[in-house]
Formats: C-alpha cells, structure tokens, sequence
C-alpha cells in the first residue's frame, strides 16, 4: 500500500506540474476555439455555490457577463454581497444576486431550495464550486466531519434538492461540479468521514473529490433520459484565496506559475456554454476537453463500484430520498 501511494503521489506531482500550471493551460490554450465562449444565455438561471471569491466568483461573473440570471450561494452574507455588487458593475448586468446559506449544513441547503423553490423558476445550470480544505478534524453542528460536510454532502444535498427545479430546465439542464486533480491520488472509499486511522485534511480533501467525480457519472446514469447532464471538472492548479489559505507552502512554492482564477474558470463557464451534444454526461473534463478520471497504475478505477453504497448512505444521513 505504501508503494502504491508513493506512486499515486509522485505521477500526479509529475503529471500535474505539466499541465495543472499557468504553462499548462497556455499550452492547451492554443487548442481553444474562440467562438466556444461568444454564446449569450440571457434569460438562464444559474446557480453558483461558494462565488464570493476564486474560482466562484470568477465563474459568477462569466456567467453574468453573458446575460445569464445569476444567484450566488454564500455563507457570508457581508462578503457575498460585496462580491454580487462588484459583479453587476463589472458587468453591467443588474440581474445577479445573493443567496446566504452554509454549505456545510444539511438543514440550511435544505431552507435555501424551499425559499429558492418557491420562485418556480427553472434552474438551467447549477454549479457546486464550493469547497474546503481543513487540515484538523472539525466536526459541524450536524455531527460530520468538516471537508465531508461542504464538499461531499454539501454537494449530494445542493444536487439532490435542485433536481426538480432542473427538470424545468430539461432538455438543455446542466450540473458542474468543480472537483480536483487532488483526486487523482485517492480511491473511492467508504470511510467518508476518514474515522480509520490518523485524520489527515489533504488526503480527505482527495478523497472528496474522488466521490463528487463518482457521484457525477451515477447522476448522469440516473437522469440520462430527463434532460439533465451532469459534469465535473478540474480547474487546473489556480491562485485562489482558499489555495493561499489551506496550502501555503504550495501556493508560496509554485508562486507565479499557478493561474490565474479567469483560467481555472474557464472550463466551468465552457461546460456551461457549450451545446450538450459535444459533451459527454458523467465525464471530468480538463482544460476544454474530457480527460481521465484515473491515472496510469493508480488502481483507483476499481474502486468506483462502491458509488452506489455511497450514494444510499448520503440519501441516509441527509434524510432525502435518493
């Protein structure tokens, strides 16, 4: 098992040097079609969960400058406000707003689909972009542990609830959710909360992300035929608040070769642009393309077969049907 992680630990260093960077993404750049991202989608709803700052904010304020209805997701009501209003003036467009919920909280995504359903409007692209990385064990109000909380069963309540107001969407409905190549290093496991053996954030961060990749391709299964696709992505490795905060050796060690948040955005706003016949519903897409969800001799591939035990116990302990 040591091998097999120093493995995993050193060919994602490798392969993510190559192509998680700023140079990465100048490099596959020259790939890109300018007229993917010239679409205007005025009169679309969309909903962008932690968009105060990074890579959030950067695709709220995409997604607002192309004429979509925007609702930013936050938990502080202060800073989501301030970003919201420095959006509609960048943008020009007056239509974005602030939805306060805490995204680590079953109960209050809970209040935020009631209040949000009673708009009865349909929600045409739903992006889960929040996310955390703790380092220590936190355990919330709810009883979870803190990084499971916001990015797994944040992310499972937000989808689950908003499906209906999706379907009003459907056919053209779409879910993003932005993972991370962090993933790469981790297999699917059933210990979702990391209760067996010493916590370690960077390695539950890994295995969070490794379930929302999971989570995507069982969504797309379960909704293939009601008009709904589903996505997740990796941003590429970008200077973000949250990257400063929670790895600051990192960040201070690639210091000028990290993107920019407009870069690691940029295949967010493309997946939420582009006509759903050029994308696959249940892929991981990187930099503009699919890319692969498991890395040479990572022996994570297998691992994907408990998704559907997972699945039933984040139904369980959020209380929604699944």
């Amino acid at each position: 098992m040591f091998l097999l992680k120093t493995w995993r630990s050193t060919a994602f260093g490798l392969y993510g040097y190559l192509n998680f960077t700023k140079s990465g993404f100048l490099e596959h750049s020259k790939k890109f079609k300018a007229e993917d991202m010239q679409a205007q989608i005025e009169g679309k709803i969309c909903i962008v969960t932690g968009a105060n700052s990074g890579i959030g904010y950067a695709t709220a304020e995409g997604l607002a400058s192309r004429g979509a209805t925007v609702f930013m997701v936050c938990r502080s009501k202060e800073r989501g406000e301030a970003a919201a209003a420095k959006i509609r003036s960048a943008t020009g467009n007056q239509d974005v707003h602030l939805e306060v919920c805490d995204l680590s909280s079953v109960s209050d995504i809970k209040s935020f689909a009631s209040r949000f359903s009673s708009k009865d409007a349909p929600v045409h692209v739903l992006v889960n972009n929040a996310g955390l990385l703790e380092h220590k064990r936190i355990t919330t109000s709810e009883g979870f542990e803190l990084n499971f909380a916001v990015n797994v069963l944040g992310t499972y309540a937000m989808t689950q609830l908003m499906v209906p107001l999706l379907e009003k969407a459907a056919p053209d409905a779409r879910v993003i959710t932005v993972s991370s190549g962090g993933m790469y290093t981790a297999p699917l496991t059933t210990d979702l909360e990391f209760t067996d053996g010493k916590f370690d954030g960077v390695e539950q961060y890994a295995r969070n992300k490794r379930v929302q990749v999971a989570l995507t391709e069982k969504w797309a299964k379960l909704h293939e035929n009601r008009g709904i696709s589903f996505y997740s992505m990796h941003p590429g490795w970008a200077e973000t608040p949250g990257v400063a905060k929670s790895l600051p050796s990192f960040s201070e060690r690639l210091s000028g070769k990290l993107r920019t948040r407009e870069e690691g955005a940029d295949t967010v706003l493309w997946l939420a642009l582009q006509p759903k016949e050029k994308l696959a519903s249940g892929a991981f897409y990187f930099d503009r393309a699919e890319a692969p969800k498991h890395l040479m001799f990572a022996a994570t591939e297998r691992s994907h077969a408990l998704i559907d035990s997972i699945f039933e116990r984040l139904a369980s302990v959020s209380a929604l049907a699944s």
